[in-house]
């Protein structure tokens, strides 16, 4: 993989390298039942790797059977955003079973099948416990027994490039149930918070001009993470020399690496919203924002699925299983013979693959016009 990879061959997902299941066609209103269920992972950036097998499984459902959602509580705020997902139903605990009232709602739902797209074997007894006839996923952690059917895939390796994409494995199942194929669209996602309930800090961003966001922590480990003084180097650049604005997006836990971020930026012009922006939020800020820069996270992976173009330093991580499945964005990614590793922290204490991308290379891809030209990022 080249040093800037400007994502195209993440568009296409590799589907040729991805399995390829023999297709039964589930979307008969007599198995649907009620409508079809969907477990997301539980990290925002896998959840929204699911977006295009969702969208899929979507177009397939007849009119008259709904799109139901099972999801961490924290997660909820993007499904509820989907004109396509018809209820939500968020699990204030995801490392346990559903509670008593958790499982009458999923059984109240009647759904007539349900595809879980992480690897918990938890989920699919508690989906099975829920009397839902039909559990479809991946084969993993023993459970396939339970399942009605399982799909497997390669194992991740170590210090390699693991194929396919991770949306690829997703889209997979999608079609050996009967979805049509994927053409690059994403679902819709469109906040409907009132203007007047929005915070005045976040009403402040989104009046900004010329906005950069910035994803600099990394709720995995250190590992993945690019150091604060590389992005506060760019986001300089940003404000002096393109005269825009930037924000720091996170959790509340990253607040510390915003700050570091915006340090002796101009604070009209430099925002720290970690922890600051609900799901809501979030949205509306990245739909606002020109550009995106990021470590491989949630925020990354969100920006993508809006249209929002970017550019993502990895480094521990896998570009070719993880990358944001955009032709917007730009992958940085100077490869070490230790990565990626997939640890969170650096084994060797260097995270030399992190630090092999500098300053200076993000800002020639804003320079050489290498994302879409800075004129076209003007909104």
């Amino acid at each position: 993989m080249s040093d800037f990879a400007d994502c195209s061959e993440f568009t296409s997902l590799r589907i040729h390298e991805a399995p390829s299941f023999k297709v039964t066609n589930v979307f008969r209103p007599e198995l649907l039942k009620d409508g079809l269920l969907i477990r997301t992972p539980n990290w925002l950036g896998d959840a929204v790797m699911t977006f295009p097998a969702m969208y899929q499984l979507k177009k397939a459902l007849p009119r008259e059977c709904g799109l139901f959602v099972l999801c961490p509580a924290g997660l909820a705020g993007i499904y509820k955003a989907m004109p396509i997902v018809d209820f939500v139903l968020p699990l204030e605990d995801v490392h346990a079973f559903p509670t008593k009232s958790e499982m009458a709602s999923i059984m109240n739902l009647q759904p007539g099948l349900a595809v879980v797209f992480n690897n918990s074997l938890r989920d699919v007894l508690s989906l099975k416990l829920a009397f839902v006839p039909r559990v479809y996923g991946a084969s993993a952690r023993f459970r396939s027994v339970f399942l009605s059917r399982s799909f497997k895939f390669p194992p991740r390796l170590d210090r390699t490039l693991n194929k396919p994409h991770h949306a690829a494995k997703y889209l997979s199942m999608a079609y050996a149930l009967g979805a049509p194929e994927w053409r690059g669209d994403y679902p819709e996602i469109n906040p409907a918070k009132e203007k007047e309930l929005i915070k005045p800090e976040i009403q402040k961003i989104l009046a900004s001009d010329k906005l950069l966001s910035v994803a600099a922590g990394a709720a995995y480990g250190d590992s993945k993470r690019w150091s604060s003084e590389n992005f506060n180097k760019v986001c300089r650049y940003w404000i002096e020399e393109q005269g825009g604005s930037i924000v720091c997006l996170g959790s509340g836990k990253e607040r510390s690496i915003g700050e570091k971020v915006v340090e002796s930026l101009d604070p009209d012009r430099a925002f720290n919203a970690c922890g600051s922006s609900d799901m809501d939020e979030l949205v509306m800020i990245l739909k606002k924002s020109s550009l995106c820069i990021a470590n491989d996270s949630g925020v990354m992976h969100l920006a993508a699925s809006l249209g929002v173009p970017g550019i993502a330093v990895f480094g521990s991580t896998d570009p070719s299983a993880t990358a944001p499945v955009s032709p917007l964005w730009k992958v940085l990614f100077k490869k070490q013979e230790c990565s990626p590793c997939f640890k969170r922290t650096c084994p060797l204490g260097n995270s030399k693959c992190m630090s092999a991308v500098e300053a200076a290379d993000l800002v020639n891809i804003i320079k050489s016009q290498g994302i879409p030209s800075l004129s076209a990022l003007e909104k």
